[in-house]
């Protein structure tokens, strides 16, 4: 049986996606390409790998099998492959990362433009997701997120600000109106807008400390949002006045420099350790990874 390799690569892409439309634009190619490289397949393999309808394209029960074995099995082609890439001048290649919205926001601005100037053979695909992946099994070469989420296999190279705080914020008017918090338990008082995660738990308690003490509290509000997409919408509605908010520091800091968000209970704002770019420690590293990984340590140091 020969079986072409750039049908598998279809195949995974469509798997992965969930369609040939959408494998399509993560692949870079089109979905008819895709379609005919996956007709290949099946006709070769004498199985049919997908049921497609209307409105979906799920693997069959071969088709899953196929997908647990295959990824993995063609990531060490691609490494083994990666090898040439040792006597290039520079390295090339794709490079893909899976990280939360909050790292594509407040971490990669300040790495992604220098990093692609400094390697402009290297193509760097970003996938936000807010839910802890298998990265190899994600299509993905490493993730960003934070200490409590890592997996002991996983290699963790600090990446971004080693410290921050979640901040709480209300717009002027708001406080104005109903008054400013002094004490995090004062919060049960007020209309907090708050954030689910995707296994559907709620971003509470929301937790302070101040001289050892620890207060978590449980707030309630008029509008919850997905956590990552949907933050913004949490920071225009506490700029427009509708409650108190609670996220990243960093990221409310333009507004408290404008003026449109007070900062509140700062004393209270709880610490934690800043994120990690994680990969796989028991495969080799391709190349366009390992030059993002030293230039993550580089500007580590230089920090």
């Amino acid at each position: 049986m020969k079986v072409d390799l750039g049908d598998l690569n279809a195949f995974l892409a469509v798997a992965r996606a969930g369609g040939f439309r959408e494998g399509a634009r993560a692949s870079g190619s089109s979905a008819s390409f895709l379609s005919e490289a996956v007709r290949r397949l099946e006709a070769e393999l004498g199985v049919r790998l997908f049921n497609r309808t209307t409105r979906s394209v799920v693997p069959t029960e071969a088709g899953k099998g196929l997908l647990e074995r295959l990824g993995p099995a063609l990531t060490e082609v691609e490494s083994a492959l990666d090898v040439v890439n040792g006597f290039r001048d520079r390295p090339a290649g794709s490079l893909r990362l899976n990280v939360p919205v909050s790292a594509a926001r407040l971490v990669l601005p300040v790495i992604v433009p220098p990093f692609l100037e400094a390697y402009p053979d290297i193509r760097l695909e970003v996938i936000t997701e807010e839910s802890f992946v298998d990265v190899l099994a994600a299509g993905c070469d490493a993730g960003i997120r934070y200490d409590e989420r890592l997996e002991q296999d996983m290699i963790a190279v600090p990446i971004g600000p080693r410290v921050q705080r979640f901040a709480t914020a209300a717009s002027p008017v708001y406080l104005d109106r109903h008054g400013r918090p002094q004490h995090p338990s004062e919060l049960l008082g007020h209309a907090c807008l708050l954030g689910r995660f995707a296994s559907g738990a709620l971003t509470t308690p929301w937790e302070f400390e101040r001289d050892g003490e620890v207060v978590r509290v449980e707030p309630s509000g008029p509008l919850i949002v997905r956590v990552g997409g949907a933050t913004d919408l949490t920071v225009d509605a506490a700029i427009s006045g509708t409650g108190i908010i609670c996220v990243f520091e960093d990221w409310l800091r333009p507004h408290f420099e404008s003026g449109a968000l007070e900062p509140i209970l700062e004393p209270w704002w709880q610490r934690f350790s800043g994120p990690f770019l994680y990969y796989p420690g028991r495969r080799l590293v391709p190349a366009p990874l390992r030059a993002f990984i030293d230039f993550v340590k580089a500007s580590t140091r230089q920090a």
